[in-house]
């Protein structure tokens, strides 16, 4: 096997496609927005990408084994046709970003691809109630139709710049001539986070303009919210007793 394998399994008609990636990472936000989106509409899949640079594994459903890859799907809507990228690892090296990057970027110029759109998480660090959505884009002219959507640019943000597939897929793209833009929904960073997710599938249905059923992801964030109140639960039960020299400073 070659570093990056490209296997077709079908070749569907797409008016000037918008592409947009979730990959895992900070709060599995992009790659929770993908799967809804994957679920919920009418999907094909259209090819998948095999590479050395992936983690040395398969993944095993019903006993059946598969060797780890990328996905892209593509869904037909009444606005824009999409492909969308998803999978389960990223690459484990830089050599293995870049080559996996050209390689998205190559299917993209198959099927003349007109928007990129990268998504992720960029943690706050502490846990949240508002959830925003900030952006990067590759060129000063994206900027405005994505404030109009919600989304917010907020100087150097987010510090240290964007890794992996999602930063690379405007660095690359760019120099490629293809606009792309990254949005980015706030999260903690502790946990996956779904309502960050939605955020973030709020803004791309108004950038593009299908409509997807939130239910699953609300589901979704429901259970995330009593996990995070049995964690806390669980550290103010394991907090310390105060002594006599704490109780003096009490009433």
């Amino acid at each position: 096997m070659d570093d990056f394998d490209i296997e077709y399994v079908a070749e569907p008609t797409l008016e000037e496609p918008v592409l947009i990636e979730g990959l895992p990472g900070v709060g599995h936000v992009g790659k929770l927005v993908v799967e809804q989106l994957v679920e919920e509409l009418e999907s094909q899949l259209v090819c998948e990408l095999f590479s050395t640079h992936l983690p040395p594994q398969v993944s095993v459903e019903d006993g059946i084994t598969s060797l780890v890859s990328i996905e892209v799907h593509a869904i037909e809507t009444d606005a824009d046709d999409l492909l969308v990228v998803t999978g389960d690892h990223q690459a484990q090296d830089s050599v293995g970003h870049y080559g996996l990057t050209n390689a998205i970027l190559d299917i993209a110029a198959k099927f003349n691809v007109t928007q990129v759109y990268a998504l992720g998480g960029v943690p706050t660090g502490e846990l949240i109630e508002e959830y925003g959505v900030i952006g990067a884009t590759t060129t000063e002219e994206q900027q405005a139709p994505l404030e109009a959507a919600g989304v917010e640019f907020r100087g150097d943000e987010p510090a240290g710049g964007i890794v992996g597939v999602s930063g690379l897929l405007l660095g690359l793209g760019k120099r490629r001539a293809v606009p792309a833009a990254c949005l980015m929904g706030e999260t903690s960073g502790y946990l996956v986070d779904p309502k960050s997710a939605k955020a973030v599938l709020e803004i791309l249905q108004e950038l593009i303009g299908f409509e997807v059923d939130f239910g699953s992801l609300e589901e979704r964030a429901d259970e995330m919210e009593d996990v995070v109140r049995k964690i806390q639960e669980m550290e103010q039960s394991a907090a310390p007793a105060p002594t006599d020299e704490d109780l003096r400073y009490i009433g």
